[in-house]
């Protein structure tokens, strides 16, 4: 047996009590140990990988062959160049000496950095959604703070659509009525401003919801106006003429 095979031989010897349950001797020359995170390591996601070692002839005057593979949990590849790299830059640190149990402790501790680090990150998300929620919340509650440009051009939307709605409410009213009540209306809508009449249907619409309410029949009473000259001229169509005398 070589000296470096003797090395070896005795650093398995040295393994197999440490880890007991994660170390297995594939070969002479090649083992495979489980790495977990320490209990306590702040994570909310597994992550257990599997170290392979395949040592060379002049180990530990060379550098053992070292590749991962994921057993629980995912690892992105760029995380994963980032450990062996570690590791062989650890080992380069280690050269001459059993470094298998240095390159494992390396490991263990890499892999508790990256479940920390993604924890914090999930809690930094949390927060800033959080954060976002209630700046959302004050803003709805406090409002938009009133300008006098901002005012005007409310007004202006508003003015607009009171003009629609105005205008909507005449045509409704229009359709019910004879040619000649269209007529009429016009005539008596004309002699009103637009805040008369605006002012004029809301008190006819109050009234007449006042009137269905107590149940009596509404009555157009723009069908009853007439003015006094057209009540003369039927007065003397009908041929009555009266006198003081009378």
């Amino acid at each position: 047996m070589s000296a470096a095979s003797e090395v070896l031989s005795e650093e398995f010897e040295v393994l197999e009590s440490i880890y007991p349950t994660e170390l297995t001797r594939v070969s002479d020359t090649e083992a495979l140990i489980s790495v977990e995170p320490e209990d306590g390591t702040p994570h909310q996601s597994e992550l257990i990988l599997q170290l392979r070692l395949n040592y060379p002839e002049t180990y530990p005057e060379s550098l053992p062959d070292l590749s991962l593979e994921v057993v629980d949990g995912e690892l992105e590849e760029v995380e994963e160049q980032r450990l062996l790299e570690g590791m062989r830059s650890v080992g380069e640190e280690n050269l001459g000496m059993a470094m298998t149990f240095t390159l494992v402790s390396f490991l263990r501790d890499q892999v508790a950095s990256i479940l920390t680090a993604r924890a914090e990150l999930l809690e930094h998300e949390a927060m800033e959604k959080e954060r976002l929620e209630l700046e959302a919340e004050e803003a709805r509650t406090k409002g938009t703070p009133v300008t006098v440009e901002s005012f005007k051009q409310w007004k202006q939307r508003f003015d607009r659509q009171v003009e629609i709605a105005r205008a909507r409410e005449e045509e409704e009213r229009l359709k019910g009525l004879s040619p000649k009540e269209r007529e009429e209306f016009k005539k008596v809508a004309a002699r009103f401003t637009g805040r008369q009449l605006f002012e004029r249907n809301r008190e006819l619409a109050t009234s007449d919801s006042t009137l269905v309410e107590e149940g009596t029949v509404s009555v157009d009473i723009s069908q009853y106006e007439r003015t006094a000259a057209e009540e003369q001229a039927e007065h003397d169509e009908d041929g009555i003429h009266l006198s003081d005398s009378d």
